[in-house]
Order: structure tokens, then C-alpha cells, then sequence
């Protein structure tokens, strides 16, 4: 192929994510005797002399160099990280900063895109072959396009050996460069390099424009090196590695549970079928729809997945279209509606069915005693009302309230403030959109204090981003409406929902030590500490920030690229949520592995979920036991017997329980079959299970049925035409 050709196919994607080295053959390489080969004197760095990385390149046309001599000496130095491993990671950053510099400075050398390909392809060649019996899927790197296999080890004098390979040659040249900076380097050095300090090779070009999956190469093989290089040490040193959290595996052959957490949540996924039919058989006969948030008890999700089979109307979801749920199972006939989640989830079906005309169906919740929420709860406190009302003498302003709270809360702030409700999904782009429709607008979001922490370093990363970067999450605004935005956007400081609270400092620290080259998910409920970590995996491709839906859109698309991939792979992720969500997230990859065509090659996909939280995960047993203070201060508030957790006390482990919720446990499967069987008949008793209508008014005299729903259909106009209503812009001015 000429030069011209070449160029042609460089500036497509499909070139560069696999090309056969044109330019030279690989030299034959001594091997060593173990499965760990020594890297060819080419790629050694010299500690008396900074080789300026392959500068000149036999591969410039001005080069006068031989074909063996892609290096050439250009200062003295030497490096103090790579001479002593206990070096202080200061100066091990410094070194391979150095090294950094020298491989920017040859890149930019290099005008013409495709003579930057040229060399990464020399660099390929001279990678030495890594032998098949190394490239197994335990050695893969994950969230490459490419695959890239990843052999590390430790030497006898402390140094990181790295033996890198990939199907794709561009891939290799990247991964040449990487083995080239650290290769031979001290521990310290290998774990002192940061992502970000790629960047500024991605700035002069090497990567090609739109070439994002090449960017987290880079990104994805560093942390792998990373991960891999702290397990060395601590390996060498004897020191035991934290215990892994529990986890399913789910195969197209099945369910592998890790960890008795782990093995009670398989149970449930494959119900006893009399109680299935039991259910169906109910549902069919009085004519009633289900609709159930995705945090249910594992039990209970696990039978009306096996029942969604036989009986349509039954619905698991987040919030957000739980309502809308219920009017369409009332439009086809359904007389009674359940609803599996906190109260103000069936206050929300009650109004919603009420506005769509509908008031004769029968809205039932699972429980004769209040099922609250932490934060909804959070949100009708004194303190909530109080930061209401400092809003409301600061004009222009909008209250953006999070759909987790009570219809009352929604009519009583709205009175106050005009009111716009939200998910986790849509409260960026509906709080971009407000500030982008109101000029001077002040924004008043709550309750959740963790989400709004989040937004707001959100837009302070933003705010440092490019007119292109910000345009592309929102079309309306650049930098300098992003920096204006940050003193007008207030938050709540004192609402907390008691399960993502769990996704601590411990946790983060874990992931970062057992699990952080896996896939992480995060919802926009978490702590700081865990948005930051699933924002820096999402920006290399890694990770999902968001929505319960949003996280179970992304483990899907992740798992269907692996299907299209061909290729034996096992994906690991992180569930950042309540781990309720696991009967959801198991369906939806046993459908879509089962779905695989099996005449494509036999290969085989593994899917790792993994469910993290913290030692603060524990439960009450007794009125004898104690809990950790600060929670037990929050139970004492709320007013709940039970916290997330095992009896023991030991957390989350493989031997312990996870993230859940102890409202949402309070819709079990006896609750929904005794429900079904008094249903239409024994209505009177189950009058304390009714979702009734608010009968009350607001202090300006209003239902607060109507008053609350204005909110949430604001929302919905603004989902549907992606602007403010005018109404509410009105309400504002």
C-alpha cells in the first residue's frame, strides 16, 4: 500500500483500531526462559543518559539514522525512582515527567498525521511477541476496543516488568510508549504516573481527531498497570489483599454466586413456580397491573420477572415512568393498580391516574404502616421549609425538587417557589436549560445534599472545559455562562438517602485497590468521593453516572459490544446503587448472552456484577445491639427499625449483606398475594393499604393534589419539548 493510500485510510476509524505493521518486521527476540520475556535494548531507558525517545525515526524521511538506532542520546540525568524503589513519589513523578516530556516533544516533531502513525507502527514492531499461553482472558485489559492482553511482574531488584500485546498494531504502538516510560521503573513511578498526564499527548494529535477509544487505551492499559503493579508489591511483601466484595457471575450456562450475599440474591432468581402462578393467576382474574421500582426485595422482583411472562401488566423501573406505567395499564383495562416502592411513588400513580381520568381505578400500597423515604422525609422538615423560604424572597429563583419526595412537599414548595420536579437522569440538562431561559435566574435544588455536591462539581469540571466540550452537553451554553451559573445555583446541605450514604470513603478506597480497572456505576445519589471516582472511569469509557436506568442502559450496550466483539472476554462491574437492582441487571444479560448467535464461533462472555459498600452496613437484631452513631442517629430520626446490612455486623464482604433499602423492603410477596386475593371483595380491610387521595388544602387554600402534580408535569413538558413550559417561565418572572 503507497503512502497516498495510506493516508486515505488513516483518517478513518477502522483504520486505526487495527493495522498491520507496514513498515518494518519485527526482530527476532531472545526470550527468557519464563513466561516473562525481557524487553529489547531499544526500549531500556538509560539511567546515565535521558534517550530522547526515538528521535530521529528511520521511519522520518529526513532521518539519516540506521534502521537500529531508533534512539539517540540528548542529556544527562538520571533517575532516582528507577535506582531506588523506596524513592518518594514525588520524585518518581518527576521522572517519569521527564520521560513524558521527551515523547511529547517527539510527537510534535512529527507535523503529518501520518507520519505519527508510521512511527507508532515501528514502535509495534519492536514490542517483543508475547507467547498465546500469556494471552488469556485474565490478562486482558478491560474497556479496550482493541484487545489488549497485560502480563505484569516484579524483579528482584524491585523493578516493574510489563509485557504488553494487542491485535490491533496501533494499539501496540500506544502500548509501546506506555512499557517505554515505565518499563524497569520502581513501583512508586509505575502508580505516580496519572491519566491526565496523557492528555498532552492526545493534545498534539497522536490519538487523530474523534478518536475517543483510543484516548482510553491510553487511559484503560495505565490502569490496569496500575492495579496489577500494587498487587505485585503487595504480594512480595506478604501482606493480604482486602477481602472482595461479593458478586454474581452470570454466563450463558448460568449464575455463579460469590460469597453467601451473593448466593441468597441467585436464590431469588429463580422463583418457586407455584408462587409464580399463584401471582399470575390472581393478576389475570382481578384484573390488576403491578408497577415496581428496581430497589425491591430480590424475592419479590425475582417472582414478577418470572410473571411478566404470563401477565403484561407488570412493570419494574425507576421512578420516573412508574405513573405513566399505571395510565397505561389503565387504559388497557386494569381496575386495580400495585405498587411496589415508597409512599410517595403510589401518591404519585394515585395523582397521576386522577389527571389522566381515571379516578375509579384502586391504587394499593404493600404495607398498613407508613413506607417512607430519607429523603422525602428530609425534604418535609422545618430546615427544607426554611431554605424555601430564603428562595422565595430572591427573585428570579426555581425550586428543582427531586421526584423522591412527597406530592404534599411538591404543592407546599411550589406555593412558595415555582417548582420544577427532576430525576436523577434529567436534572443536569433541566437545570442547564433554566439558567439558559431565565437571564439572572437563581436555581434552589433539593433535597438530596450528595446530588447536589455532585451537580455542582459537575458544572466546576465544565467551567474549565471548552466552548466545543460544553456545547456538546448543552448546546446553549459555553464557558463563560457555566462560570456566571455557580454563584446563582444553591443546594440543600442536610438530606441524605441512608443507602447510597453507604458509598463511602472505605468503599472508594477499596475500589481503588481491588476493582479499578473494572466497569463502575454510579448513582447521582453517592457521596463525592464515589462521583468523582465514576467520573473519572466514565471519562475513559469506564464508567456511568446517573439514573437507575442509565446504569442498567449502560452495563447493557457494554455487554452487547463485547457480544459483537466475538471474543472469549469476562466485564466486571461495580453496582454504585442499591443492590436490589441485580434481578433487573441479571435478566437483561442472561437475554442478551442467551441471544448471542451460536454459529459465530463459540465464544464466550462472562459478566462479573459486584456489590460494594461499607462496614457501616449493619443491622439491628436486638434492642441490645449498637450501631455505628451516626447511623444510629439517623434511625433514631427516622424512626426505622432496620439498617442495611447482616446481623454480624461485618459489612459488606462475602459474607455479608449490601446496599438495600429498608422501606423498599417493606413490599414483600405475602404483602402483593394478600393484596390480590382481597381485592375487589375485602376492600375494607384493606383501607389502610389504599393510596387515598389528599383531601387536604394548601395554606393558599388549594387541593394539594393539584397544586403537587403541577411540578411533575412541568417536567414532562420539559421532557417532551426539551424547553421550560411557559407557564412555569411565567411563574418565575
Amino acid at each position: 500500500m503507497d503512502a497516498a493510500n495510506l493516508a486515505m485510510k488513516s483518517s478513518s476509524s477502522s483504520f486505526f483500531s487495527k493495522t498491520p505493521s507496514l513498515f518494518s518486521s519485527p526482530k527476532p527476540i531472545s526470550r527468557a526462559p519464563s513466561s516473562v520475556y525481557t524487553l529489547p535494548s531499544t526500549f531500556r531507558p538509560l539511567v546515565k543518559c535521558i534517550q530522547a525517545p526515538f528521535l530521529p525515526s528511520p521511519l522520518n524521511p529526513d532521518s539519516k539514522k540506521p534502521l537500529n538506532s531508533p534512539f539517540t542520546c540528548s542529556a544527562v540525568t538520571s533517575f532516582p525512582s528507577q535506582s531506588h524503589p523506596n524513592v518518594h513519589s514525588d520524585a518518581a513523578a518527576a521522572a517519569s515527567s521527564a520521560k513524558l516530556k521527551l515523547l511529547i516533544s517527539e510527537f510534535q516533531s512529527l507535523i503529518e498525521p501520518i507520519d505519527r502513525v508510521k512511527r507508532l507502527l515501528h514502535y509495534a514492531s519492536l514490542l517483543p511477541s508475547m507467547n498465546g499461553s500469556v494471552k488469556t482472558t485474565e490478562n486482558r485489559v478491560p474497556g479496550c476496543t482493541a484487545q489488549v492482553w497485560l502480563h505484569v511482574s516484579l524483579d528482584e531488584e524491585g523493578k516493574m516488568k510489563f509485557l504488553v500485546d494487542s491485535d490491533s498494531e496501533i494499539t501496540k504502538g500506544f502500548c509501546a510508549c506506555l512499557v517505554w516510560l515505565l518499563d524497569g521503573a520502581a513501583p512508586d513511578e509505575v502508580l505516580a504516573l496519572k491519566t491526565e498526564d496523557l492528555n498532552a499527548l492526545n493534545a498534539v494529535g497522536l490519538n487523530g481527531k474523534g478518536s475517543a477509544s483510543r484516548v482510553n487505551t491510553w487511559h484503560n492499559v495505565l490502569v490496569s498497570m496500575q492495579k496489577r503493579t500494587r498487587a505485585a508489591v503487595a504480594e512480595r511483601d506478604g501482606k493480604p489483599r482486602s477481602e472482595l466484595f461479593p458478586s454474581l457471575v452470570v454466563t450463558v450456562d448460568g449464575i455463579q454466586p460469590k460469597g453467601s450475599y451473593a448466593e441468597a440474591q441467585a436464590r431469588f432468581l429463580f422463583p418457586d413456580e407455584p408462587r409464580v402462578q399463584e401471582l399470575v393467576n390472581a393478576l389475570k382474574e382481578k384484573k390488576i397491573g403491578v408497577v415496581a421500582h428496581f430497589y425491591m426485595d430480590p424475592e419479590v422482583q425475582g417472582v414478577l420477572t418470572a410473571a411478566q411472562k404470563f401477565w403484561p401488566h407488570i412493570h419494574i423501573s425507576d421512578s420516573l415512568v412508574m405513573a405513566d406505567s399505571a395510565v397505561n395499564m389503565a387504559k388497557s383495562g386494569c381496575q386495580f393498580i400495585t405498587v411496589l416502592g415508597v409512599d410517595f411513588m403510589s401518591e404519585n400513580v394515585r395523582a397521576i391516574l386522577d389527571q389522566a381520568g381515571f379516578p375509579e381505578v384502586g391504587v394499593y400500597r404493600m404495607s398498613d404502616e407508613h413506607i417512607g423515604c430519607s429523603l422525602a422525609e428530609a425534604a418535609s422538615s422545618p430546615s427544607y421549609m426554611d431554605y424555601l423560604t430564603t428562595a422565595s424572597v430572591s427573585s428570579p429563583s426555581l425550586h428543582v425538587v427531586y421526584i423522591n419526595t412527597s406530592l404534599e412537599t411538591k404543592a407546599y414548595s411550589h406555593e412558595l417557589v415555582p417548582t420544577i420536579t427532576c430525576t436523577s437522569s434529567n436534572v443536569v440538562q433541566t437545570i442547564l436549560q433554566a439558567f439558559a431561559e431565565v437571564p439572572h435566574l437563581k436555581v434552589w435544588y433539593g433535597p438530596d445534599t450528595y446530588m447536589g455536591s455532585n451537580i455542582m462539581e459537575l458544572f466546576s469540571q465544565m467551567s474549565v472545559m471548552t466552548d466545543e466540550e460544553i456545547s456538546e452537553i448543552h448546546p446553549l451554553h459555553n464557558r463563560m455562562s457555566i462560570k456566571s451559573l455557580l454563584p446563582r445555583l444553591h443546594y440543600f446541605q442536610d438530606g441524605t438517602c441512608i443507602v447510597h450514604h453507604l458509598f463511602g470513603h472505605e468503599v472508594v478506597g477499596k475500589i481503588n485497590e481491588m476493582y479499578s480497572d473494572a466497569f463502575l456505576t454510579a448513582h447521582f445519589e453517592v457521596p463525592g468521593e464515589m462521583f468523582s471516582l465514576a467520573m473519572e472511569a466514565k471519562k475513559r469509557g469506564m464508567g456511568v453516572v446517573g439514573s437507575t436506568q442509565n446504569i442498567l442502559d449502560f452495563i447493557k450496550q457494554r455487554v452487547q459490544e463485547a457480544l459483537a466483539r466475538n471474543v472469549d472476554e469476562h466485564l466486571q462491574f461495580v453496582l454504585g446503587t442499591e443492590s436490589g437492582m441485580i434481578t433487573s441487571i441479571v435478566a437483561t444479560v442472561r437475554k442478551l448472552l442467551g441471544s448471542a448467535d451460536p454459529s459465530s464461533g463459540g465464544a464466550k462472555v462472562s459478566v462479573e456484577i459486584v456489590f460494594p459498600v461499607s462496614s457501616e452496613s449493619v443491622t439491628r437484631t436486638s434492642t441490645s445491639s449498637s450501631l455505628d452513631q451516626t447511623f444510629g442517629e439517623m434511625r433514631d430520626s427516622l424512626k426505622i427499625n432496620v439498617i442495611p446490612g447482616v446481623a454480624s455486623g461485618e459489612g459488606c464482604s462475602l459474607h455479608g449483606g449490601c446496599a438495600s433499602c429498608p422501606y423498599m423492603k417493606m413490599n414483600s410477596l405475602s404483602s402483593l398475594l394478600r393484596v390480590c386475593h382481597s381485592l375487589p371483595h375485602n376492600k375494607a380491610e384493606l383501607s389502610a393499604y389504599e393510596a387515598g387521595r389528599f383531601s387536604l388544602l394548601t395554606p393558599k387554600g388549594k387541593q394539594i393534589a393539584d397544586i403537587g402534580c403541577e411540578p411533575i408535569l412541568h417536567m414532562r413538558h420539559f421532557q417532551a419539548t426539551k424547553r421550560l413550559p411557559e407557564q412555569l417561565i411565567n411563574q418565575i418572572l
